[in-house]
């Protein structure tokens, strides 16, 4: 060895990197988990309206500007939904009921008796449960069983699926694809299931979001709202009509919302 060799600084010696077969610990675990439920839970934040409005307009429920889309959720109720298509039935109006299978296999006839006059229906879910707290597997059978009850009552497929709370997943979302249900949520509400709910709050709430295109979502059940909430519904529902009519609007389902519109309520 020579004399420069000798005086030359000995590098420190680097551990070997060796390949790890074991699984990963807790920490590795927490991290996948919690990616997954930043997964399943992002949709959810398509129920803020503001962002659901102006980024996902299709979702929104947003259609031709000379329209407005009226949808009921919750039913059928024996008490309730009647009273609301008789008033519709009054303004020759048609609208989409998203209903709850559940509530459909108790009141069977009730599914035939919308189709009968005219209406839409479509699926909102076996119960009202929401969809955030459901996997995969259980939100497929709750939407799958929804829509087959409804084809069998009505006779009619159903297009449209909105989650109870207007509430979407991920989950929702890919079963909603698997059965070709397009998810539709609102542009305006009345706020109906309140208990402090009164005609003028719900027509003050839907005024405030009533535009051409729009969707409007009213409860024709209290079976998740405040008992007797639904009154305040079906007492605004004229006023309702009759503002649409005074701004030249056609009224009617989801379903034809992107065609041609026709006369203005009650003309």
């Amino acid at each position: 060895m020579t004399d420069r060799q000798a005086r030359q600084p000995r590098l420190p010696q680097l551990p070997r990197l060796r390949h790890s077969s074991r699984p990963p610990g807790l920490a590795g675990l927490a991290v996948a988990a919690g990616t997954a439920a930043v997964v399943h839970a992002a949709p959810a934040l398509t129920s803020l309206p503001a962002l659901r409005i102006r980024l996902f307009p299709a979702l929104s429920g947003l259609g031709d500007p000379a329209r407005v889309a009226l949808t009921f959720d919750d039913g059928p109720d024996p008490n309730v939904t009647p009273r609301f298509v008789e008033t519709l039935a009054r303004y020759r109006v048609r609208a989409t009921f998203f209903l709850i299978g559940s509530m459909l296999a108790r009141e069977p006839t009730l599914g035939g008796d919308l189709t009968a006059a005219g209406h839409e229906v479509a699926v909102h879910g076996w119960t009202h449960r929401n969809l955030l707290f459901r996997g995969p597997a259980a939100t497929y059978r709750d939407l799958a069983r929804t829509r087959d009850l409804v084809g069998a009552v009505t006779g009619r497929t159903p297009r449209f699926f909105r989650p109870p709370y207007g509430v979407l997943s991920s989950a929702s979302l890919v079963a909603a694809h698997r059965l070709r249900l397009t998810p539709v949520l609102w542009t305006a509400w009345g706020r109906d299931w309140s208990r402090t709910a009164t005609v003028d709050s719900v027509l003050g709430n839907l005024t405030t979001g009533l535009t051409g295109g729009g969707t409007v979502l009213l409860h024709d059940s209290d079976c998740a709202s405040a008992p007797g909430s639904w009154r305040a519904s079906l007492a605004a529902l004229p006023y309702l009509l009759d503002e649409c009519a005074r701004r030249g609007w056609s009224v009617g389902p989801l379903g034809e919302h992107d065609a041609p519109a026709g006369p203005a309520v009650g003309t």
